[in-house]
């Protein structure tokens, strides 16, 4: 299959022969576009030249372009399409900094780029140093698990996963003569990792050399001894094949069966793997011989598996049809064991030519079989459902165990995952939305109090950066533990996961009682500041929310056991002046409640109600009810200065009112002010329609000598809370000033 290095043909001065190499594999795979091919082998050629005239040589002092062009040769055995052989041949020379993919994509196009990216990706994988035994951070699964599922989520071109395997192919072959540790390292991640990956596309020549190096690095001893059980029997096995061959051949001649015939002995860890699982030795595998037998149709594999067995009596318990029931990887064969010549028994295996090119190619084996129609797009189309099925299927097969979990964590199962690296290249899964915050906790509580910043894959990026599967996550710390409490700030998005948002709430929650109350009480002003909410007796506040003080009060807010919001409710309904305290209840004593739209109205029927102009109250607002002539109840909030005024000349007319449970979108008044620059509108305008926010009304004063501006902008929101969220969120824009709800009338007034 797969060329040695010492067979390239080389030049005078020991170099490669490009031209010789590419006229060779062009008579072997049938190459498609080889000038762009031969391109790309020079190019290879002259980095690596430049690097060793240089001394720059990155990677063990071996050569980029060699490696290369065994990559190349591998997947032109699988049929691969130019441009992934393109970016075989480039792909060690971009990672190791010899190559730009700006150069790539300038001579070759994004499509290369696109190749080596997600190999390059997937390379990190790599550089994990105890990646496979036990878990990492508590987490439930294992290391190997969390990288199968990370390749997963990761492969999203069939392509890369193809050419990442041919690297570490040439990986494995490559460490015979490396350092014990460096041998066992990467062959504990080619026969975990990469092995599976190609059985799962169903590349069976490549699983079985993956397996055979691999095992013979991890398990030295097991592997010499079956290897010396197999080379003492090599000669008489090998005499014993040619008889057998002969027989079946002249025996499917008779019967005008086309069949190709070749016999192999069964790769080395196949052999220890069925001594343990069957608890059999080294004599009792009866597959050690085995023939192949391909032929043109089913049909015929029925039949040549009739002559075998009446030829040869079949050993019961050994037949399997895979043609019938195929395996997961999609594997078709007829596989029998018989009593063959000398009482020697033997495995044969029995299927089509497609057959068997699926077998060794897997999911490469489609390019082969395409035809000569012209609806190449519907063949592209079924190879990718085809390689999904088998990734789905792979990732069914390293489904989850769900467990009992606590309560706070049931927020965080969702249906997807990333799976980061940290710094030492351990992989950490986390739910989907997570951020540097979440990662930071994940590792270490004190790592997530300290962090200061996080570097993505070597870039700053900041806190509230949305993680993604592959990335390399490196959190900054200070010296000093302190966590900020903008972390807790749902609407800043810095922390998604209840894991870390509890670990910042008790940091708080341990702080001194004196800090905690002035940040409380801080906290709290601002917020019944941008909602208008003034002049709030904090006693009697406490009071309503449990509490024995005002400064309990406080230290509940600072501590984070107490949310602003939930206080804001609550504040809003104390707002009348007690001056003004009138009652409101109609004589009626009926207590039946109506509802109109989203109020209800205490004491009357269904009557028609219409949200006042004039204070334009919202959902949580403290609300009155006046009766109109002609157009129903208008809604008023209790401290509307016209709401105040009609409570004295026209007390019979206002009701009691309360809020019903339908949301809708209400109308309110908002104030900003600012220093005046270019752009300011519209970036609240851009941030407004972000939030899902309808503005009605605009209005700008500017003010020239003091370079500020004031915006007063009607819009529509939902609930209190939702108000609150697009305050803090136009606080947070660059050169803002102030911003609150206005006051009734303020904004005419």
């Amino acid at each position: 299959m797969v060329k040695v290095r010492e067979d390239y043909p080389l030049l005078e001065d020991g170099s490669v022969d490009i031209d010789s190499w590419i006229d060779r594999l062009q008579q072997q795979e049938n190459l498609e576009d080889v000038e762009v091919l031969r391109q790309a082998c020079v190019l290879a050629k002259n980095i690596e030249s430049e690097a060793v005239r240089s001394g720059n040589l990155w990677y063990d002092n071996t050569t980029s372009f060699v490696t290369g062009l065994e990559m190349t040769q591998i997947l032109a055995e699988l049929q691969m399409d130019t441009p992934s052989l393109i970016a075989a041949v480039l792909y060690r020379a971009v990672r190791e900094e010899k190559l730009s993919l700006g150069t790539v994509e300038k001579e070759f196009g994004s499509e290369v780029v696109h190749l080596i990216s997600g190999v390059l990706q997937m390379a990190a994988i790599s550089n994990i140093h105890q990646p496979y035994q036990g878990t990492v951070l508590g987490q439930t699964q294992t290391q190997v698990d969390n990288i199968r599922r990370m390749l997963v989520t990761m492969i999203d071109d069939v392509r890369v996963a193809l050419i990442k395997l041919a690297e570490r192919t040439c990986a494995i072959r490559d460490v015979k003569n490396a350092s014990s540790d460096k041998r066992h390292r990467v062959a504990r991640e080619v026969f975990d990792i990469y092995a599976p990956l190609a059985h799962r596309l169903g590349i069976g020549y490549l699983k079985w050399e993956l397996e055979d190096l691999s095992f013979r690095y991890l398990h030295e001893t097991a592997y010499k001894k079956i290897a010396k059980q197999l080379d003492e029997r090599r000669v008489d096995r090998q005499k014993f094949i040619e008889e057998v061959l002969s027989a079946l051949r002249h025996e499917l001649d008779q019967y005008n069966i086309k069949a190709e015939l070749s016999g192999r002995a069964k790769h080395i860890y196949s052999i220890w793997r069925k001594m343990h699982r069957k608890g059999i030795d080294f004599s009792q595998i009866y597959d050690i011989r085995a023939i192949r037998i391909l032929v043109p149709s089913v049909k015929d594999c029925y039949s040549a598996l009739g002559l075998v067995h009446s030829l040869w009596r079949h050993i019961p318990h050994e037949f399997d049809d895979y043609i019938a029931n195929p395996k997961q990887n999609g594997y078709q064969s007829l596989h029998t064991a018989v009593v063959g010549p000398h009482a020697k028994v033997m495995e044969v295996q029995i299927r089509t030519h497609k057959m068997h090119e699926e077998a060794e190619l897997g999911v490469c084996a489609h390019w082969l079989y395409k035809g000569t129609d012209t609806q190449q797009k519907s063949h592209g189309y079924e190879q990718k459902i085809a390689w999904l099925r088998q990734v789905l299927e792979w990732q069914e097969e390293l489904g989850a165990k769900t467990s009992d979990l606590v309560e706070q964590w049931r927020n965080d199962i969702v249906s997807d995952r990333i799976y980061v690296f940290t710094p030492e290249g351990h992989v950490i899964d986390l739910p989907s939305g997570s951020t540097p915050i979440d990662f930071a906790y994940k590792v270490h509580t004190e790592v997530g109090h300290a962090c200061r910043g996080a570097k993505i894959n070597g870039r700053i990026v900041p806190l509230n950066y949305m993680l993604k599967t592959g990335d390399q996550v490196t959190i900054l710390t200070s010296g000093q533990a302190k966590p900020s409490r903008d972390w807790l700030n749902p609407d800043l998005g810095y922390a998604a996961t209840s894991r870390a948002r509890a670990k910042i709430t008790h940091w708080f929650k341990l702080q001194d009682r004196d800090q905690n109350i002035e940040d409380g009480r801080e906290i709290l002003e601002d917020v019944l500041k941008r909602l208008s909410l003034e002049k709030v007796p904090y006693e009697e506040l406490a009071q309503k929310v449990n509490l024995h003080s005002a400064e309990d009060m406080f230290a509940s807010i600072g501590a984070g056991d107490l949310k602003p919001m939930q206080v804001a409710h609550i504040a809003q309904k104390m707002l009348e002046p007690k001056e003004h305290q009138l009652s409101l209840q109609l004589p009626s004593s009926t207590t039946d409640t109506s509802k109109s739209g989203d109020v209800h109205i205490l004491g009357v029927g269904n009557l028609l109600t219409q949200m006042a102009n004039c204070c334009k109250p919202l959902p949580g607002d403290p609300i009155v009810g006046y009766i109109t002539i002609g157009r129903g109840v208008s809604i008023h909030r209790q401290d509307c200065m016209n709401a105040l005024q009609l409570q004295s000349t026209e007390p019979n007319r206002i009701i009691e009112v309360s809020w019903g449970d339908t949301e809708y979108t209400y109308p309110v008044d908002v104030q900003i002010d600012a220093y005046d620059r270019s752009g300011l509108l519209r970036d609240i305008t851009i941030l407004l329609a972000n939030e899902r926010v309808n503005v009605t009304t605009v209005n700008t004063q500017s003010d020239k000598k003091l370079n500020t501006a004031r915006l007063l902008l009607t819009i529509e929101v939902a609930s209190l809370e939702s108000l609150a969220r697009v305050l803090d969120r136009i606080r947070r824009l660059p050169n803002i000033i102030d911003v609150r709800r206005a006051h009734s009338g303020e904004k005419y007034g």
